[in-house]
Parts: structure tokens; sequence; C-alpha cells
């Protein structure tokens, strides 16, 4: 019951992240020591995992699956998104800096305690490292491409999407946006109940999810130190996305309008300014300061309950 209720705690930290812009949850699953565990898990949901369940064999098919695990993770994580998310949105309109200082803060901490899992360090384990951190860097500066609504462009949004969230340091909606297809999805999709746009997405997403959950959990077998050296470089380039101060471009449409999601305006992209050193920036600096403890608490439990 304890490892249950750990679990779950662990999915509320990954479902505040995923509602923050920029921040993926996979980099919290990374940092509590259960992104290995997830990613066998979703892989698990295969033909074996069928053939259990219609044998009416749900014990062998909860084991298989790792069912209680996936149940307990991901309660937490809608428990975050449903109570978590309209006080983040406040937070974020009222106190912008403070909010972005705090995860600034996690995702610096996260890339010094995720690369000490690193157990050797060589040329390839470096070079992974730079290459993973020149791409989520080089993200935040892309311009987004214009919209495409074809079937297999919808597709392949949806197994990109779904792999952004999965990995750690990149966004699944931030990526959305520089493919040209965050309205065409987020908006227009799912408040008119445009199937036709829906389920390419959904069958990518599915397809994504369970294709990228095998090739990552290889990957992690055969090469674990520059996975790792990778996944740090993706968390350490997001930093640009997640710096406090800046300036917000918002997303328009054909007509050069501003685009409205539930009375919200969609920030398309950021642009860093330098800070003014006042108050705020003293203040900001504690509250950076914070989200690195918080990191240090969550890793040294984590490292507790193993």
């Amino acid at each position: 019951m304890k490892e249950y209720f750990s679990l779950f705690l662990k999915g509320i930290a990954m479902g505040t992240a995923n509602i923050i812009p920029g921040v993926s949850g996979g980099t919290i699953a990374l940092i509590v020591g259960i992104f290995e565990r997830l990613i066998n898990a979703i892989k698990s949901f295969n033909v074996i995992a069928l053939k259990l369940l219609l044998k009416g064999d749900f014990k062998g098919f909860a084991k298989h699956t790792d069912l209680y695990f996936l149940i307990s993770l991901f309660a937490g994580v809608g428990f975050a998104i449903i109570v978590l998310a309209r006080i983040l949105g406040f937070l974020f309109n009222e106190y912008p800096v403070y909010i972005w200082s705090f995860f600034f803060g996690l995702i610096l901490a996260s890339v010094y305690f995720v690369g000490k899992t690193i157990t050797k360090w060589n040329t390839t384990t470096v070079i992974t490292f730079i290459v993973g951190t020149a791409i989520a860097f080089a993200l935040s500066f892309l311009n987004p491409a214009t919209e495409n609504s074809g079937f297999l462009y919808l597709i392949i949004c949806g197994v990109v999407a779904i792999c952004s969230m999965i990995l750690p340091g990149l966004s699944g909606s931030f990526v959305l946006i520089l493919m040209g297809n965050y309205q065409l999805v987020f908006i227009d999709a799912i408040n008119n109940l445009r199937f036709d746009i829906l389920f390419p997405v959904v069958l990518g997403a599915g397809f994504g999810l369970l294709g990228f959950s095998y090739l990552l959990s290889w990957i992690f077998k055969k090469f674990r130190n520059q996975t790792i050296a990778l996944l740090t470089g993706f968390i350490l380039g997001s930093l640009g996305i997640i710096w406090p101060w800046k300036n917000a471009i918002h997303m328009l449409d054909a007509a050069g309008n501003l685009i409205f999601k539930k009375g919200e305006t969609i920030v398309e992209r950021y642009v860093m300014i330098l800070p003014d050193m006042n108050i705020e920036f003293f203040i900001a600096i504690l509250i950076m300061l914070s989200g690195v403890a918080t990191i240090w608490i969550i890793e040294k439990q984590a490292s507790a309950g193993k």
C-alpha cells in the first residue's frame, strides 16, 4: 500500500510538470527512478497481454502489464491535472516570473541529478549530451510550420506529440505548435469533435506510444549511458523555454488575429530577455533555489525508497 501511495505522489509530480508549457512529465519520471519501469509497462501491452485478457486471466494480465503500477501512477497524474491546473493557471497569470523561476530551478537541478546516474562518461556520452542539448535548445527558436490537415501528416503529429510527451525535456504540445497543428488538434478538433482530425492523431499516438516504448526500452538496455546523456541534454536545452524573463509571442490566425482557447490566448513561443535588477529579481532567485531544493528532496526520497 505504501508503494502505491508513493507512486501516486510521483504521478502528481509528473502531472504537475505536464501542465507547465515546455516541461515534460518524463523529466520527473527519470528523476524519481521510474522512467524505465514506465516504458517497460507501456510496451507490455502486446499480443501476450491480449491473450491473457481474452482467457480471463486478469491476475496474469495485471502482472504482465505492471497494471497496478500504471493505475497508481496515472491516478496521480489525473489528480494533478484536474486539481492543480486551475491553481497553476491563476499563478501563471498573476505571478508568471515567480512560477517560471520555480520550474527553472526544478529543471536546472534535474540536469545534475539525472546526469549523475550516468555510470561512465566517455566520448560518445559527451557527444550525445551535446547533441541533446543543441536539439532541445534549437526547438525554442524554430518558427512554427503552416497548418496541415493531411491524414498522413496528422498521424505523424500524433506519433511525434506522444513521443515528445514521454521524452524528458520535450513538451508534446510545444512540438505540435512547431508542426503547425496545435490549433487544429487542440482547439478546432477537440472543441468541435472533429473525428476526421482526431482519429488519425489518436491512431498515430497509439502506435507511436507502443512502438516508441519498445525502441526506447531496447536503446536503454543497449546504450544506457548514451541514452541518459541524450535525455540530460534535452533537459538542459529546455531551459531556454523555461527562462523566467521573456516576452510571449502569441498565436495568430491567417487574418492576423489572436487565437483564444477557453478565453486565453495561446503562446506560440517566447523571446528571452535580461531581467532588471529589482526586488522581483531577487525574490525570483530565492524561488528558483526553492525549486532546486524541491528536486533535491524528491531525489533523496526516491533514493531512500530503492
